[in-house]
């Protein structure tokens, strides 16, 4: 080998040496300073709760502070924007909703992020049934039952929900469509005042999330009729699955994960997968989230997540194709 090609040799060994020392350098060095955990949805709301509870658990297991910053509006749009347009470099996080990762981009025909695009999903970190709640003027106490009296009385049952394109609203829409029966969809500036009216009798039935729909069936002011998951929820063991009674591809979930801008490197993206992995098997952190009515999952592989992921968009997708729902 002659002299010039020996020292480009050389030279070439010299810098592929060093890249891979600064690459292994990062990873051994991440985290260095606070992580940035940003909640797309207010403070002290169910997304910013389960936030806090991520940055807190990444905090000790990484040995790094993690605080939220709480970026609402439009639908958790400008939140994903924020983490969409940060630096890769794995200091900021996003705690995502189902509805921003699938619903969004079949409702809206523009977003001001792009889901596949933007994101590297960590991790799906919980998922929540509906429950199907009905006030007790309906005779109904079956799903069955419920369906009878809808088709006996058409244009008399409303169903109330947080607001237009939201997995509460759709839970119904999806309803009314494998059932085929009608009822009116009534919107409300979040839950909490839908549950309300509901309570008042001025609507009749309301695809409310467990947490929520619990203290008011218990009570039994609300009268539970079937959960929307594939087995029944261990907080209302008697409510037999709407699956199981009688459509059995009834399956929604309101499903929260954690994502970080999608050119993070992998090593990275790595150690915050796998904090995020021992936080879904951490004792106190499942019993924390438990507490407050949240189902937390286990860890899945990046190709699982996907998975779910194209499940849930191939399910929704034909539910507002053909109710025609849109929010442009």
């Amino acid at each position: 080998m002659n002299l010039p090609a020996r020292s480009a040799l050389i030279a070439w060994l010299v810098g592929a040496t060093a890249l891979v020392a600064t690459a292994s350098g990062n990873a051994a060095e991440f985290p260095a300073r606070p992580i940035r955990v940003v909640v797309p949805y207010a403070a002290g709301g169910p997304t910013d709760v389960l936030g806090r509870m991520v940055a807190e658990f990444l905090g000790r297991d990484l040995g790094q502070a993690a605080f939220v910053e709480n970026r609402p509006g439009a639908q958790g749009a400008i939140g994903a924007e924020t983490a969409a347009r940060a630096d890769p470099d794995g200091y900021t996080l996003l705690v995502v909703a189902g509805s921003m990762i699938v619903l969004n981009p079949l409702l809206y025909k523009k977003l001001s992020y792009d889901p596949a695009r933007d994101f590297r999903m960590l991790a799906l970190i919980t998922e929540v049934p509906v429950v199907m709640e009905v006030h007790p003027s309906v005779p109904a106490r079956t799903v069955a039952e419920f369906v009878a009296y809808a088709k006996q009385n058409p244009g008399k049952l409303s169903f109330g929900s947080a607001g237009t394109g939201g997995t509460i609203h759709l839970a119904g829409e999806m309803f009314k469509q494998m059932a085929g029966i009608e009822m009116t969809h009534v919107p409300y500036k979040g839950a909490a005042p839908a549950l309300t009216d509901l309570l008042a009798g001025n609507i009749q039935v309301m695809f409310d999330a467990v947490g929520t729909a619990l203290p008011s069936v218990r009570s039994g002011t609300l009268r539970a009729l079937g959960v929307s998951s594939a087995r029944r929820n261990s907080d209302l063991p008697d409510v037999p699955t709407i699956a199981e009674s009688g459509y059995p591809d009834y399956l929604v979930s309101v499903w929260f994960g954690v994502a970080a801008p999608a050119r993070v490197p992998d090593n990275i993206a790595q150690i915050l997968q796998g904090s995020l992995d021992r936080a879904m098997n951490d004792d106190a952190f499942r019993a924390s989230l438990e507490k407050i009515g949240y189902s937390v999952l286990r860890p899945r592989s990046r190709a699982a997540i996907t998975e779910f992921i194209d499940a849930d968009r191939a399910r929704w997708s034909d539910v507002i194709r053909v109710r025609h729902i849109s929010l442009d």
